[in-house]
């Protein structure tokens, strides 16, 4: 959905965002507008909220949005909201375009080569891969009937007619296998193994991954083996809607009755924001573990970890300019000593953002690595 940094080379003239010669003119030939319904919500890069912008009242108002580099959200709440305000949960978008230029540019895409896309939205994606590579060589994955009709009518609007499939990307789309590229545009968790199996060896997966621990992703690009295993490095980070089977689940607070452990930390806690490095490098090794930062009136703030495993939570008291905080945790994992340690291997790394982190996938699942391959975290 967006980027952490914009790329450094220079937009064309009239657009306000840069795109690689190769797909230059894929993007001029269709703009954005042509993708989008008449009422979407303009997403405030500053702000992180969202504001309805309807066509039909304000034309000047829907073309601005709709051309400046910025998400759109497209369908909140599955499908069930209702009315013109923001819904709870936005579930449908277009991306940030400057995102989508910088993931097609990083597919490493060339004419001849099949695609499988995952995640249809708007179809928009699925008509600049269409323009370049050609109908026959795409397909796109919608798991949401409405959203899925309406790509396919827009695509077909645009004069282009990929094979457009309404179900569930996780199982992939076989009869189109072995692609050469795999390009998901939505954040996962976990990369379904289908993927892996029907992508030809020396082919690519492009996905947005990262872990319940840190709401960002990173783009990774996967060099999939003959022997049944994906490899590759951390790109960029970046912030995507969640894939549905995906989304985090908030634990339950675990019952009171145990003992809560107190103790004393002079550690200082990195920041936690969406793109900052520690909390997407952390979650690499605190697996099944999520944070929440609760801020006070008084200026401190609670750095909050709860176990998705089994009932335990820790917390740490932070005031800017102490030295010395206070710890509590409580239940069936030790959550500020896993912190604590992972903290400890973070700095004796040399604080590495994305640009040093790579992921494996295996048949039995996966695993990081900071640098090197064979430097498993």
């Amino acid at each position: 959905m967006r980027l952490a940094s914009e790329r450094e080379d220079r937009p064309a003239p009239g657009r306000s965002f840069p795109v690689a010669d190769a797909w230059a003119t894929a993007f001029d030939a269709l703009p954005r507008r042509q993708f989008l319904p008449d009422l979407v919500w303009a997403h405030d890069m500053a702000t992180g909220t969202s504001r309805p912008v309807d066509r039909t009242t304000d034309e000047p108002g829907w073309l601005a949005a709709a051309a400046a580099d910025i998400p759109i959200v497209t369908q909140w709440d599955d499908g069930a909201h209702r009315g013109t305000e923001p819904g709870t949960v936005p579930t449908s978008s277009a991306s940030q375009p400057s995102v989508v230029a910088a993931m097609l540019d990083a597919l490493r895409v060339e004419p001849g080569m099949t695609v499988l896309e995952q995640g249809t939205g708007t179809g928009w994606n699925a008509a600049l891969l269409s323009r370049r590579l050609g109908d026959p060589n795409v397909t796109t994955i919608e798991i949401d009937p409405q959203v899925c009709a309406r790509a396919r009518a827009a695509l077909h609007r645009a004069g282009h007619h990929p094979r457009t499939v309404c179900g569930d990307g996780a199982v992939g789309h076989r009869p189109g296998a072995p692609y050469d590229r795999i390009i998901a545009t939505y954040g996962l968790r976990e990369i379904p193994r289908a993927w892996v199996e029907q992508t030809r060896p020396g082919g690519l997966v492009l996905a947005p991954f990262g872990t319940h621990y840190s709401n960002a992703d990173a783009l990774v690009r996967l060099t999939v083996r003959g022997d049944g295993t994906a490899s590759g490095p951390f790109l960029q980070l970046v912030e995507f809607m969640k894939m549905r089977a995906q989304r985090l689940v908030w634990p339950d607070p675990p019952a009171p009755g145990g003992p809560v452990a107190e103790l004393t930390t002079t550690a200082t806690v990195p920041p936690h924001g969406t793109f900052d490095p520690f909390p997407f490098a952390a979650g690499l090794r605190l697996r099944d573990v999520v944070h929440a930062v609760q801020p006070h009136e008084d200026g401190t703030r609670t750095l909050w970890l709860y176990s998705l495993t089994v009932p335990a939570w820790a917390a740490v008291s932070l005031r800017d300019g102490e030295q010395a905080h206070r710890v509590r945790q409580y239940g069936g994992r030790c959550l500020w000593d896993e912190f604590a340690r992972t903290l400890a291997w973070w700095h004796d790394a040399g604080e590495p953002g994305v640009d040093r982190l790579g992921l494996t996938l295996t048949p039995d699942g996966w695993h990081a690595w900071l640098d090197d391959p064979a430097r498993a975290i």
